[in-house]
């Protein structure tokens, strides 16, 4: 199939469902200060973004096969850009939590749709090359989303940031509308009979369990740090702008694990070895900021080999997830996003009731490092 559609899009396409979330984190002491609620209930806003996230992962993933890549994509950001719009003019909390729900519904497309035409275009033997320039976008995403949420905090609060995210819905609907071309000839569709049986055969494979609390494991550690570290400095009386500036270290360890993904798979190390390096070298750093999380911010020097590794897993497992599903991709990848990011979400929740980055990062890092252990000696390496 030749590719149609250009990868600049498609990387800034995956790269928005991070922003948008990150692009919030820096702005929720004011939204907890604003709407007067407790801590809990302002990183709720974030944990049941994820769980919105997943539904729409599988609902805009089964569209794939039934409507169409390209259409799915479209209807997705208009859903999203409905979202934003209600939660600008939001004055109650529950109005603002039911608007963050429904943009992450329709946001997830930028996730599963763009994976799904990047696994339509791409080969075996170069999706993962592809993947890594892929990782990158997804490496920095987050760091873009903080300081500009950390500038719009500080500027223009919390409706600031929803208008530039509305403003953003309406820009990558029209770039989708002229870019973006249909990489499937038929729209065969799923139904649901067919869809329970792949979901049976993916809950039994192991590898995709693997895949799913891997994927959990590393996004909690890096959404806890959004959710938590405002907070933490908070209390230690610094302003949104240095917590926005601290993502500069952060930057720097996505860079270099990105960079370093993508000169080490061009060296021929294989996915599988990159994985298993990257998982216990998160263990190990999430120790770290335990010790240090109570000394004031000098567990931001772990948390940077925590991203570092990040960048370096996600990619790897992420392309190489569904080698086994090449006939069913778009639904396959629904399934999928569905159960890892119901993960994250759940994950999140209990980081929000722990309130605690040091144990929550101990937890979650020990629970990659335990499906490492126990799932791998049935995984295939590709």
């Amino acid at each position: 199939m030749k590719k149609t559609n250009p990868l600049w899009l498609l990387t800034l396409l995956v790269m928005l469902p991070q922003f948008v979330e990150t692009i919030y984190s820096p702005v929720l002491p004011i939204v907890q200060e604003k709407f007067r609620v407790n801590e809990e209930a302002a990183t709720l806003t974030i944990s049941l973004y994820f769980i919105a996230f997943a539904l729409g992962v599988a609902f805009w993933g089964i569209q794939c096969d039934r409507i169409g890549r390209k259409k799915s994509l479209e209807y997705g950001l208009i859903t999203y850009g409905i979202g934003t719009l209600v939660a600008i003019f939001a004055q109650d909390f529950m109005i603002l939590l039911a608007a963050r729900v429904l943009s992450a519904f329709g946001i997830a497309v930028g996730s599963i749709v763009t994976q799904t035409i990047l696994r339509d275009t791409y080969d075996k033997d170069n999706i993962s090359k592809v993947f890594s320039w892929i990782g990158i976008g997804l490496s920095i995403s987050p760091i873009i989303g903080m300081i500009t949420g950390s500038l719009l905090a500080s500027s223009s609060g919390h409706r600031g940031i929803f208008i530039t995210l509305y403003l953003l819905a309406v820009l990558f609907y029209v770039l989708s509308r002229k870019k973006i071309s249909e990489t499937i000839t038929s729209n065969k569709g799923t139904n649901a009979q067919s869809l329970f049986i792949l979901l049976q055969r993916m809950i039994r494979d192991r590898g995709i369990i693997r895949c799913c609390l891997l994927i959990m494991s590393f996004n909690v550690l890096l959404f806890s740090y959004y959710s938590l570290a405002p907070f933490i400095f908070k209390e230690q009386n610094y302003s949104s702008y240095v917590f926005g500036y601290s993502s500069i270290i952060l930057a720097v360890g996505t860079f270099i694990g990105a960079k370093l993904n993508r000169f080490l798979l061009l060296k021929n190390i294989n996915s599988e070895t990159l994985i298993k390096a990257s998982t216990l070298g998160a263990f190990i750093a999430s120790g770290f900021v335990w010790i240090l999380i109570h000394h004031g911010v000098y567990f931001l020097i772990p948390y940077f080999f925590i991203i570092m590794a990040f960048s370096i897993a996600i990619p790897n497992i992420l392309s190489t997830a569904l080698i086994n599903y090449k006939d069913e991709t778009g639904s396959a990848g629904a399934l999928l996003g569905l159960m890892y990011y119901i993960l994250i979400g759940l994950g999140l929740v209990m980081v929000g009731y722990i309130q605690n980055l040091g144990i929550s990062n101990v937890i979650f890092s020990g629970i990659g490092a335990f499906a490492l252990l126990i799932f791998q000696s049935k995984r295939k390496t590709v």
